[in-house]
């Protein structure tokens, strides 16, 4: 492969997936690494002064102030956008950094933006109470109730935000029919997708026009750094997205940009194999609780649904296991699985949404989402699942169950 291959989309559309992952985004320098190279540099020089003024005003091509460009991150953002069948890519900070940005940067006061009800709880914090404080209006709905969003559009609806499937409660939406509400009205959808990447579902092949990332979960896949991203056609994100993103500065570092793109490399494989993973250990224990969540099984409301616009469905499940003090008692049992509120490692970890990820939510609105005091939710890793599964069946017993 030449240097600037790998940033040739004329050659890098034509890759298959695994391909794009491994070579695409690489650009290597005059040395002719093999590893992508990492630019740990806040700034750029000239050669002369009509080279940087030129690229200031955009009349040539080159890097100005690691805010706006760093060859690191470029290559982070070219890797994910072609994954994803995206024109373009702005990598952030985090994957909050990453929602935010993907909201704020296109709403204003007076604007109204219909969310999913069901959503990381930082998610709903952006809905319930940022969003509102300047002027935004927001109204929640059951992602699963189709007629739903149509009904809650009003003249000033600009944006429909949503994830699928959702955290903690893996709730599936229709993308190709939400999406097509929301493009027959003139709507902007806004798709997390991080509980899937584009390793096993690609929301823009259903209508989306643009999806995020907290790369931090199954991107990056070791729990290693905090990043995100925000994927759209050339236009938004250079005439929507990137004046925000210039002007307010939630960007990823070069370090962090550089492991997350090695993480990509493994993502198609990790993201099957522990989606398998998952789906034999929630037939495991299906059986043993009073209720499980896992799109994978056949006993998700929308499991067809699912099935259909999902390659695989996913490393995450949940499962009720009636009340905090049996969740807590499975929790403090285990030996092999962390008690971690992350996701998308390659270790299984479990943690009760109720008490972490959404403790900073109402009561009312964990009600709301079925976020209960039973609820426990599972990240599957790559460790063999014979012994996740002996693990989780000692919890259960000592919880009870």
């Amino acid at each position: 492969m030449k240097k600037t291959t790998g940033m040739d989309r004329s050659v890098t559309s034509k890759w298959r997936p695994a391909t794009q992952a491994v070579r695409g985004g690489t650009w290597r320098s005059e040395q002719g690494e093999t590893s992508e190279a990492l630019f740990l540099t806040s700034g750029y020089t000239y050669d002369d002064a009509q080279t940087v003024a030129d690229r200031f005003a955009g009349e040539a091509a080159g890097m100005t102030y690691s805010r706006l460009q760093n060859p690191t991150v470029a290559m982070l953002e070219e890797r994910i956008a072609l994954m994803e069948g995206a024109e373009a890519c702005r990598a952030q900070a985090s994957g909050m950094a990453a929602m935010t940005t993907a909201l704020l940067c296109q709403v204003s006061a007076g604007d109204h933006v219909v969310g999913a009800r069901a959503a990381f709880g930082s998610c709903r914090w952006l809905l319930d109470h940022l969003l509102p404080r300047f002027g935004i209006e927001t109204t929640v709905v059951d992602s699963a109730d189709d007629d739903a969003w149509e009904a809650a559009i009003r003249p000033n609806t600009k944006v429909f935000f949503f994830e699928t499937p959702a955290n903690p409660t893996l709730d599936v939406v229709d993308l190709a029919h939400v999406c097509g509400v929301a493009r027959a009205h003139g709507i902007t959808t806004v798709v997390d997708n991080a509980f899937a990447t584009s390793a096993l579902q690609k929301p823009m092949e259903f209508g989306a026009d643009v999806v995020a990332y907290s790369a931090t979960k199954l991107m990056d896949g070791q729990g290693r750094v905090l990043a995100g991203a925000v994927c759209g056609s050339q236009e938004w994100i250079d005439e929507v997205l990137l004046p925000f993103q210039r002007n307010t500065g939630p960007n990823i570092s070069p370090f962090n940009a550089w492991v997350v793109h090695k993480g990509l490399e493994t993502l198609d494989l990790r993201a099957r194999r522990q989606s398998e993973n998952a789906v034999e250990l929630g037939k495991f224990v299906e059986s043993r609780v009073p209720k499980i969540l896992h799109p994978g099984l056949p006993s998700h409301p929308r499991h067809e649904l699912a099935q259909a616009q999902m390659v695989a469905t996913g490393p995450i499940f949940a499962l009720d296991v009636g009340d905090r003090a049996t969740a807590f008692a499975l929790l403090d049992a285990l030996e092999l699985v962390d008690i971690s509120n992350n996701i998308g490692d390659a270790r299984s970890l479990m943690c009760h949404p109720a008490s972490t990820t959404h403790a900073g939510m109402s009561q009312e609105a964990r009600d709301e989402m079925g976020v209960t005091e039973g609820l426990l939710r599972i990240n599957v890793g790559l460790e063999d699942v014979e012994d996740i599964k002996e693990d989780l069946d000692r919890a259960l017993a000592t919880a009870g169950l």
